[in-house]
């Protein structure tokens, strides 16, 4: 069967390395996928009548809930959802082109160095592609492109807003723990705006069982990440969160965000709160899209817990981007935690 135009362009808006034949059937595709939950009763925080009671258990039983009345104007995220599809379906060789700070594309694997050059390894194979935008930069980021500029605009007001639910979202949560590391660090922090970025991402589609991870499990580095998906069908894929050795699904909701705990908020809590191992898997039938905001320590932040020896998040980025270049995959916390606490 010949291919259309419109999938012509498509495959030409792909990495070459994702071009591979989709020869399976879906019922042997479905044979061979791991199966996951579907709808678990995921906790919901409203932002506008936040419990902590109801935050603490979300953060010590799951690690992931649902965010809602969070303030971000439905048509900023409908513009921007958009405004991302048709960067994304510009040809391999012109998003290429944007391959420095502060807005640099990626592909093939989540893990990138500061200025956004992605990090490889023997094992580091996901299926999908990013642009990663530093949101201190961003104002730095000049462009003739129209497309490019209004993208760049809708990026800065979108940070803003998951900037603002970063920090009140964290302070409850120090509320929570009976923590305020501002007194006991008064010249570092936690939660620095200056290291707040979003990743914008496409999953490209695929019906290969051996290819549909999107992006293997693993946990996010950050103190908390925010993510916004866009709304597909029932059984599409998607987020999928590990509890109790099961993996559940996590579809998205209208005028829902999910947020997710980090290493370093695990840390911080004395391991009171998990961070959560979570993946994506990739859809048969089409690309998947979804915008995620990170938000870190200072680099020279000393990371205090009884549990592990101190660090700074800096130590940390640094061990992470060592070992997957040398090992293929994140260690992560278990490098530094305190032998007496295995």
């Amino acid at each position: 069967m010949s291919q259309t135009h419109n999938e012509l362009n498509l495959l030409e808006s792909y990495p070459p390395d994702f071009l591979n034949q989709n020869t399976k059937d879906d019922e042997t595709l479905e044979q061979e996928e791991e199966v996951a939950e579907n709808d678990p009763l995921l906790p919901v925080i409203d932002l506008e009548n936040l419990s902590l009671e109801n935050l603490r258990e979300a953060c010590k039983n799951w690690g992931l809930f649902r965010l809602v009345n969070h303030g971000i104007p439905l048509t900023l995220l409908t513009q921007l959802e958009d405004q991302s599809k048709i960067i994304f379906s510009q040809p391999f060789d012109s998003k290429k082109e944007l391959k420095s700070s502060p807005l640099s594309y990626f592909w093939g694997t989540p893990a990138l160095t500061r200025t956004g050059t992605a990090v490889s390894g023997p094992k580091n194979i996901n299926r999908v592609e990013g642009f990663n935008v530093p949101l201190s930069q961003l104002s730095l980021f000049q462009s003739l492109d129209p497309t490019l500029y209004s993208f760049r605009l809708l990026l800065e007001e979108y940070g803003k807003h998951v900037g603002r639910i970063a920090t009140t979202i964290f302070k409850a949560m120090l509320e929570t723990l009976n923590l305020n590391p501002d007194k006991q660090h008064p010249n570092t922090s936690y939660l620095s705006e200056s290291t707040g970025f979003l990743r914008v991402y496409r999953y490209p589609q695929t019906s290969m069982a051996e290819t549909n991870w999107g992006m293997k499990a693993h946990t996010d580095s950050s103190v908390l990440s925010i993510l916004s998906q866009e709304q597909m069908e029932v059984g599409a894929g998607g987020l999928q969160l590990l509890k109790d050795d099961k993996w559940l699904d996590i579809p998205p909701l209208p005028h829902t965000l999910v947020l997710n705990l980090g290493d370093m908020m695990q840390v911080i809590s004395d391991d009171a709160y998990k961070s959560a191992t979570h993946r994506v898997k990739a859809n048969k039938r089409q690309d998947r899209y979804s915008i995620c905001y990170f938000v870190f320590p200072d680099d020279q932040t000393v990371i205090s817990s009884s549990n592990y020896k101190p660090f700074t998040y800096g130590d940390f980025r640094d061990q992470v981007q060592e070992d997957i270049k040398t090992l293929g995959f994140k260690v992560g916390l278990d490098r530094f935690k305190l032998a007496d606490h295995d």
